[in-house]
């Protein structure tokens, strides 16, 4: 069986691509819902349709393992999700999300002023801030929603995020956070101009596609019978809900290959 991942749209093949370069014997299913991205904006109800629709089709696709790299996706519905439709119709399955691996990313640097950029969808469901409660109280969170992030990225329009990037990275500067959090898979894709927003403030930066394939490395050790459940032939399928030339070339850019992406109706 395989290792599922699941985005709104092709952020998450840079997590992908991260567990495959330390765990390169599994084989990869990617599910990208370039249909309906972005999440951010969407109804709670809209995004749990639209997830278990995706999940289903990597379960069909022979998963045994979906990572929610989605994290409006993780914020809003996942909980639900496992603990109903999971449970009731695929028990022996499992989606699991970034939300928490990253908040204990975050708490083993020490820092207690957390910046956290992120969909409006994830800030508004206020997840990051109840899990951080529980893992550290003693940590203070700032978020920052960024409505327009993931449609310049999906779109190509790299070349208007620097402005609107500043806009929203300055009230965390303002209030001096040491680590940011990258609460949105398509996020490490800007890691550069983030960078440079953010030069001389001597914050760190919290990725996820750092994070999830050490995570995910650590949770197969821990859980040997979903691990040998796993097939190892080293394969990769690349599944799209929508298929542009823009959406070709991000994929691309990431993996620095051309892949073969195919367009799917979930």
């Amino acid at each position: 069986m395989k290792i599922g991942f699941f985005d709104s749209g092709l952020g998450g093949l840079m997590i992908m691509k991260s567990c495959m370069d330390i765990m390169p014997d599994y084989d990869y299913v990617y599910l990208g819902d370039t249909l309906h991205v972005p999440y951010g904006g969407r109804s709670k109800e809209a995004i749990y349709a639209f997830s278990i629709a995706a999940v289903e089709e990597l379960f069909k696709r022979d998963c045994q393992i979906v990572i929610m790299a989605c994290n409006t996706a993780s914020a809003v519905i996942l909980r639900k999700l496992q603990q109903e439709w999971l449970k009731e119709n695929y028990p022996d399955r499992r989606v699991l999300g970034v939300v928490v691996p990253t908040l204990e990313a975050a708490s083993e640097k020490g820092h207690k002023k957390i910046g956290l950029i992120a969909t409006a969808g994830t800030v508004e469901s206020d997840v990051y801030r109840a899990e951080l409660n529980k893992i550290d109280p003693d940590m203070v969170i700032t978020s920052q929603p960024c409505p327009l992030l993931v449609p310049l990225i999906e779109y190509g329009r790299r070349e208007w995020v620097g402005p609107i990037l500043g806009d929203y990275l300055q009230p965390l500067i303002t209030a001096n956070v040491e680590s940011l959090i990258l609460g949105c898979t398509h996020y490490p894709l800007l890691k550069g101009e983030i960078l440079a927003q953010l030069y001389g403030t001597g914050t760190e930066l919290i990725s996820q596609d750092e994070i999830i394939p050490h995570k995910l490395k650590d949770y197969l050790e821990r859980h040997s019978d979903m691990a040998e459940k796993l097939s190892k032939k080293s394969s990769q399928q690349f599944l799209v809900t929508d298929l542009t030339p823009t959406y070709s070339a991000t994929a691309e850019r990431i993996f620095g290959t051309p892949l073969h992406l195919e367009k799917v109706t979930v």
